[in-house]
């Protein structure tokens, strides 16, 4: 599909454990693709602050749970998203429901994990590529201890380790590009823009000065 015939803008996630530099480097990039001209979106999940504290204290007790709570905050979200979408070439996400089946789904059975990633898919829009930023759950403690604002409730070493490895396996289909996260943002940015823009295709011609 080529710019012109394009319906929808492409909705592109960025990934990875706490502490692994999504925020930074989502903006970074949406900074990078502005200036090449196009029209950019940033969005970050959970989109409710109440919804996520709520998804987050619950998923120590219950990763079903938890993982509800993410879902039902994305399906509230998602007119918003889907708005995006239509008035914008790329959107941006820090985060996406692949959180949710790293988080909590690689905490459940089996068959629950694929009940939870039906539901994603029910609740939200599929990203059309997803950027990993790869960490060891080691590095990422240490930088989260570094943080002025304290521990989240899912940032332990043991699960960082178990979610680290459920990204490295969701990473092996189709559309994810992994990127080291011990890279500063300007190399990250300046690697994947290249492959992005290849994809993307030209510049829809209205963004053009």
């Amino acid at each position: 599909m080529t710019a012109r015939t394009r319906t929808r803008g492409r909705l592109i996630a960025v990934e990875g454990i706490d502490g692994s530099g999504k925020s930074t480097f989502v903006r970074a990039l949406g900074a990078r693709l502005r200036r090449k001209g196009w029209r950019v979106a940033l969005r970050r999940e959970p989109a409710d602050r109440t919804l996520g504290a709520l998804a987050q204290a619950a998923s120590r007790e219950d990763a079903w749970v938890g993982g509800v709570y993410f879902t039902l905050d994305r399906w509230i979200a998602r007119s918003s998203l889907e708005k995006d979408l239509r008035s914008h070439d790329v959107v941006l996400s820090d985060r996406s429901f692949y959180s949710t089946l790293a988080y909590q789904g690689s905490a459940l059975a089996p068959a629950r994990q694929r009940r939870l990633a039906r539901l994603q898919r029910i609740a939200t829009v599929r990203p059309d590529r997803v950027i990993l930023l790869d960490l060891p759950p080691s590095d990422a403690m240490r930088r989260v201890r570094g943080r002025a604002r304290g521990h989240e409730p899912l940032e332990r070493a043991a699960i960082l380790r178990r979610v680290a490895g459920a990204y490295r396996r969701l990473a092996t289909a189709p559309g994810w590009i992994v990127l080291d996260a011990h890279e500063p943002t300007t190399v990250s940015v300046r690697d994947v823009v290249g492959p992005l823009e290849r994809w993307l295709g030209p510049v829809p011609r209205r963004q053009r000065t």
